[in-house]
This record gives structure tokens, C-alpha cells and sequence, in this order.
């Protein structure tokens, strides 16, 4: 269900405005209702997730509306930068008036006009309820105002307020909507609003950020920034700076930081146009690490950024620094919340893995392909005390076995023909204090099998044309679809390094076992596809009961395909021709019973034969008729068989019909559905039958 946002403001335009800017920014993913306070237009509770409001006398007037004040969210506003060049241009020394809805929203916007560089004229905050002596001055006014205002001097119309990014970003963490703006760019949201975060602005609005920088930027904000321009004067200088170098920021700002800061590579990123990452330098004593990034838009260089911390913070921080380095692509995004599923045989699987992760010990996953193994891995990490670092995922199977062992291990510069300038990292290194999730370990080469080995005893690596041992901490989440017990005893996977990696065991059930899961899963499914089809009963009996070889995985594919018809119900002849070939070939293969041969099928005969003894024809009869129902692909019920025993004059009751499938349930020969879903032979009731004919 969509979380709700409820909008207070004075003004219609004004309402208008925020309602346009979140709806930008958030999409179909926020339902959003606007409230006008001017009129008195609001006369009954307001009921949302959050109440957005912009000020507190706004609030005292309709806070007899609202019954729970933790849902209400003060703004914080700004203006347009087009707005902010228009008061830029105002001559300096004048007094101007600056008219907002009340005092209080005029002094807040008085501050934040301050705050973002506003200080060549002297702001005088006033509002419609006050009474004003023009007396020839100049008036700032926010978008259109039914103020009388002449005699004025000059009326500088700024456009109306915005909502700054800290409101934006904070909508998002109260409505659990942060990852909608982690998709976007949002610098370029934001590259025409002024805020009061002056340093970030010119961050975002001079880089064209993509959404790992930004992510990256917000993440580690709190170390030590420092900003300069392409001539290398300090624009930027944030608080963490100044704990950091023992420099303050009145000390610092406006001057020269190449040569305030020569320790700091500016002067060679600013030439060479190349970050410089992880130094270790010293100032006032103090041993720090730098990154130093140049700040390039549309091929012209602004300046460079360079984040600080402190060496002893190194290992506490470290996880931010590799995050930075490997991206979004290394995070767990799902947990325990995330895997649909009611029957037994999930349920039990989560139970355990929940279990499994509060322990430290390695993890082998099994199941097939297409079970969510994956999924698995990022919930237990995501409930573990490595919940705050690294989620680092491969595939064994998918790379050769040289390219993957670059990536286990990383490597120096000049290892080897074609490698990267400066050397690489390797996943053991970028997982560090988190979890390495090693998919398809069955896959991998005998000879990284031992290196793995080493690494799992030892918890230290060694780079490729590496001469110097790198400490980890790692837990290893290894998933495998193949019996490795088998492939140990062909010598293609290691013993020691399988019992290694099998400390807890976890298997994923095979969705054919959870059937019960199948309708959720497809509800899921259809709206992560956005998808409204509803289901014929006759198909919903064909998907119950096919075989799902390809598990979730396979039934997700089909749902996709079933959305992108856009049909409202979803027939037999709608399904793609793979399940209704198969189920024309199998019939409902995903029903039978596995594990009868022939000789057992035999004895079952004649011990069925001497316990029905007198009613064997009525349980031959019942078996027929689910014989000839299941060749026709459907399901039958007590009174439909009793109806059809009628016809042939056949004396029989429903309770002896009862007791008949109950009996052949127990025997594997038939499958009751709950409810009104009937009952469909198996494969080893069909051959049954046949024997039993033939006594």
C-alpha cells in the first residue's frame, strides 16, 4: 500500500509548488493530498503517514486536525537560483523588505537567505498581518501576493518557495521511500535550487553526479571535506575538516588551499585531471588519509574535492571507503521480509537461517537453480553483526578461472599484461568486516579451491605480483546447485574445503515442494510488473500443478510474460506454450509421486487387494474417474464422482467416496486438494490402476 503525504500551506500556489516538486522527485510511489489553510477549508482530520507543514503557527492553526504530532514534518524551504541572482543583483547597503504567508516563515526565510551567501543588504522579515510603511523601499515577495503594495519602490518577485533537500531526503527516511531517490540523479533535481548547505550545493551543482556518487557523497559526509575551485581557493569546509586538521574554518576559508594545504595532492589532481585515492599524509602531526577527486562537468574542471580522516578512524570507516570503490552492486538489499511464502517447508528454512545469522561460521547454501538462494545469503547478512559493511557477491561459475582469481585475490600494478594502473583491490579485501557470498562454488577451479582453502584457515590474502599479506575478516556464505558430495568423490571439489565451507548447512526448498506459495508469489510478482490480469480457474489449476523446474525464477519469467499481454484474465490458451506443452506431455508431472518402482508397485497391489478385499470394483471405479479427469487436465470432487456413480448405477455413498481417496492419499496414489481444489491421481495411482485391472 502506498504511504500517504498530507500538505498544509497558506497559499494555493504555494501547495502547488511542494505538491509538483515531491511528486517530481517521488513519482506514483507517494499518494499525496494538499490542504489549503487560507479559508478555513480544513474541517475534518487529516489521516496520513505524515503531515508536512510550514511552520509552527501553521500547525497551531489546524493542529486540532491532526491527532498524532510525531507525523507532522516541519520544511525547510529555499528559492530557485534564478530567485537568489535576482536578490544577488539588489544594491548593496539597501533595506529591503522580504514578505512571506507569516513572521515566522518570513525570519526562517530571512535565515536560509543568509545562510546561502545573501549578505550584501540588510533583510527586514515581515508579512501580510503586519502593517508596513512602503515609504518608497524595496519588497521581496514569494511567487504572487494579494498584498496591496503600493507606494513601493521595487517589487523583486523571487518565485515561490521550494522545499530544500533536507526535507526531501528526510519525507524519504520517514516514509521508507529513501531508495526512490537513490535511483535519481538528484543533483540534477536540484542543480537550479539554491540550499543552505552551501558546500553540497556546489557539489551537486557543478558535478553531473550519478546515484553512487551521491549515495557515497551523503554516506560519508560526515568525514572531513574539503573543497577547492580551478584556482584553488577553499569554498568548502565542513566541520569534520576542522576537528580533523586542528585548522578553523574562519582560518581557512577564501584562501589559497594548494598552499595552505600542500601536503594535499590539489595541484596534481587540478593538473592531471585523475583522482588520487587513500594517501596516508600528515598535518599538524596528525597521520590522514586523503582522496582527492576533481570536479568535472561538461569536460570543464570547477575544482577537486578531497575527503580526510584520521588514520586511527581507518579500520572503523573502512567499509565506506570500499563502498566507494565497489559501488551499489555490493549491497544486500533484501531481508527476511522479502521471501513470500506461508507453507511449511519456507518457513522452516527462514527459521533456520535466522539462527544461522547471528553466528560467525561459514554457510553452505543448497538448493536449484532459481530458489532464491541469493536472496537467502542478503537476509542473513542483512540480520548479522556485519549488517553495516559489505555484501560482496560472485558468481565462481561465471568467469574463467584466471579473471576470477584476479577478482578473489586482486593484484599489483604490472602483474600482468593489461593490469590496471595502480593495481586492484580483490573481493576478500573489499568484503572486509562483511560477507563474502561465493555463488556456484561447485563451479570453481580445483586450484582456487586451495587458495580459498588457505583463505578460510588463515583469514589473510595476497594480491597477484603481491609480496605483502593483507589481513581479513570475512564470513563466507558460499551456494551451490550441485551435490558436492558427489563431485568430491570425482575429485573435483576439495574435501577439506568443502567441510570447511559446510559448518551450517541451509537448503532452499524447490518451489514444487511449497506449493502453497505458487498464488502469493504470483500477487508479488504482478505488482513488481505492475501487472492486474486475474487468473482463469482452469489456469490457476494448470500453474498450481506444474512442475516448476525452474523455480521462482521460472515462475516470475511467466508472470512477466502474462503482464506484458495485458489481458484481463489469464486463460489456459494464454499460458506460455512451455507449461501447456508440458502439462499436455506430463500431465501434471508436478503431482506425481517419485520414489515407486515396479516391484513395490507390485506388492502394494496385492496388499491393496487383500485389505479392500469386496470393494475392489468401487475402488477401481473411483480410480478410473480420476484416470479419465486427469487426461482431460482437470480436478474432481466427492459429488462429482457420486453423481457420475449414479448415472451407472453404481451403489455407492459419498462417505464410502470419502474414505476411498483417503485411503489411496495415504497410499501416494492420489493427491487431495484443500477446499474446494478436488483430487487428481498420480502417476503411481495410474499404474496401480492398470494392476489393478488386471486381478
Amino acid at each position: 500500500m502506498k504511504k500517504k503525504l498530507a500538505i498544509l500551506c497558506y497559499s494555493q500556489a504555494t501547495l502547488n509548488m511542494y505538491y509538483e516538486q515531491i511528486r517530481s522527485l517521488f513519482q506514483e510511489n507517494l499518494h499525496i493530498e494538499k490542504y489549503c489553510i487560507e479559508g478555513g477549508s480544513i474541517t475534518k482530520e487529516i489521516i496520513a503517514d505524515l503531515v508536512l507543514v510550514p511552520s509552527f503557527d501553521a500547525f497551531d492553526k489546524v493542529r486540532r486536525f491532526i491527532k498524532k504530532t510525531d507525523k507532522v514534518l516541519f520544511v525547510h524551504r529555499t528559492i530557485s537560483k534564478l530567485g537568489l541572482d535576482k536578490i544577488m543583483d539588489i544594491r548593496k547597503g539597501t533595506d529591503t523588505f522580504l514578505l512571506d504567508e507569516s513572521i515566522e516563515m518570513s525570519k526562517q526565510m530571512v535565515s536560509t537567505l543568509y545562510q546561502i551567501g545573501v549578505n550584501h543588504i540588510n533583510l527586514i522579515p515581515t508579512c501580510p498581518q503586519e502593517k508596513l510603511e512602503l515609504d518608497n523601499k524595496t519588497i521581496i515577495i514569494l511567487g504572487k501576493s494579494s498584498y496591496n503594495l503600493d507606494g513601493a519602490k521595487e517589487i523583486i518577485n523571487i518565485g515561490n518557495s521550494l522545499l530544500d533537500i533536507n526535507t526531501i531526503i528526510e519525507i524519504g527516511v520517514r516514509l521508507d521511500l529513501l531508495y526512490i531517490l537513490n535511483r535519481q540523479n538528484i543533483g540534477k533535481s536540484y542543480r537550479e535550487i539554491a540550499t543552505a548547505n552551501y558546500g553540497l550545493s556546489q557539489i551537486l551543482g557543478i558535478t553531473n553526479m550519478s546515484e553512487g556518487q551521491l549515495d557515497i557523497l551523503l554516506q560519508i559526509i560526515d568525514d572531513g571535506v574539503i573543497g577547492i575551485d580551478s584556482k584553488g581557493t577553499i569554498f568548502l569546509y565542513n566541520e569534520n575538516a576542522e576537528q580533523t586538521t586542528g585548522y578553523k574554518s574562519k582560518e581557512v576559508m577564501n584562501r589559497d588551499g594548494i598552499k595552505l594545504f600542500p601536503q594535499i595532492p590539489f595541484k596534481n589532481v587540478l593538473e592531471n585531471l585523475q583522482s588520487v585515492k587513500e594517501i596516508l599524509i600528515k598535518i599538524n602531526g596528525i597521520d590522514l588519509i586523503v582522496s582527492v577527486d576533481p570536479i568535472i562537468h561538461s569536460e570543464r574542471l570547477y575544482g577537486a574535492v578531497a575527503i580526510i580522516r584520521r588514520f586511527s578512524d581507518a579500520e572503523k570507516k573502512q567499509h565506506r571507503l570500499r563502498a566507494k570503490v565497489i559501488g551499489k552492486g555490493h549491497k544486500a538489499k533484501y531481508n527476511f521480509g522479502d521471501i513470500t511464502g506461508e507453507s511449511d517447508a519456507i518457513k522452516k528454512s527462514i527459521e533456520i537461517a535466522k539462527r544461522m545469522a547471528k553466528s560467525n561460521s561459514s554457510i553452505l547454501i543448497t538448493g536449484e537453480s532459481g530458489t532464491g538462494k541469493e536472496l537467502f545469503a542478503q537476509a542473513i547478512h542483512n540480520n548479522s553483526r556485519r549488517r553495516n559493511f559489505q555484501f560482496v557477491a560472485i558468481n565462481c561459475g561465471a568467469l574463467p578461472e584466471s579473471l576470477l582469481e584476479s577478482e578473489l585475490f586482486g593484484y599489483e600494478e604490472g602483474a600482468f599484461t593489461g593490469a590496471r594502473k595502480g593495481g586492484k583491490p580483490g573481493l576478500f579485501e573489499l568484503a572486509h568486516n562483511g560477507t563474502l557470498f561465493l555463488d556456484e562454488i561447485g563451479e570453481m577451479p580445483p586450484s582456487l579451491q586451495m587458495r580459498l582453502l588457505r583463505v578460510l584457515q588463515e583469514r589473510e590474502v595476497m594480491r597477484l605480483g603481491g609480496d605483502s599479506i593483507i589481513n581479513v575478516d570475512i564470513r563466507i556464505i558460499a551456494a551451490t546447485n550441485k551435490n558436492l558430495k558427489e563431485i568430491m568423490e570425482t575429485g573435483e571439489f576439495r574435501e577439506d574445503l568443502y567441510y570447511r565451507l559446510n559448518v551450517l548447512p541451509l537448503k532452499v526448498p524447490p518451489l514444487r515442494s511449497r506449493k502453497k506459495d505458487i498464488l502469493p508469489l504470483i500477487e508479488q510478482f504482478k505488482r513488481e510488473f505492475r501487472g492486474s490480469f486475474q487468473l482463469s480457474l482452469p489456469a490457476e489449476e494448470l500453474i498450481l500443478s506444474y512442475n516448476w523446474k525452474g523455480n521462482v525464477r521460472e515462475l516470475k519469467n511467466y508472470i512477466e510474460y502474462l503482464v506484458s499481454l495485458e489481458i484481463k484474465e489469464v486463460d489456459i490458451k494464454d499460458l506460455p506454450f512451455e507449461i501447456a506443452d508440458v502439462l499436455k506431455e506430463e500431465a501434471y508431472d508436478g503431482i506425481k509421486y517419485e520414489g515407486c518402482d515396479k516391484a513395490v508397485e507390485e506388492e502394494l497391489v496385492e496388499n491393496l487387494t487383500k485389505d479392500i478385499g469386496k470393494n475392489l470394483d468401487k475402488y477401481i471405479f473411483v480410480l478410473d474417474e480420476l484416470e479419465k479427469a486427469f487426461i482431460q487436465n482437470k480436478r474432481l470432487g466427492r459429488r462429482s464422482i457420486l453423481y457420475t456413480a449414479r448415472e451407472k448405477n453404481i451403489f455407492i455413498s459419498e462417505q464410502e467416496i470419502r474414505n476411498i481417496i483417503t485411503s489411496l492419499e495415504e497410499k501416494k496414489m492420489v493427491n487431495i486438494f484443500k477446499g474446494r481444489g478436488g483430487t487428481v491421481i498420480t502417476e503411481h495411482g495410474i499404474r496401480v490402476l492398470k494392476e489393478l485391472k488386471r486381478v
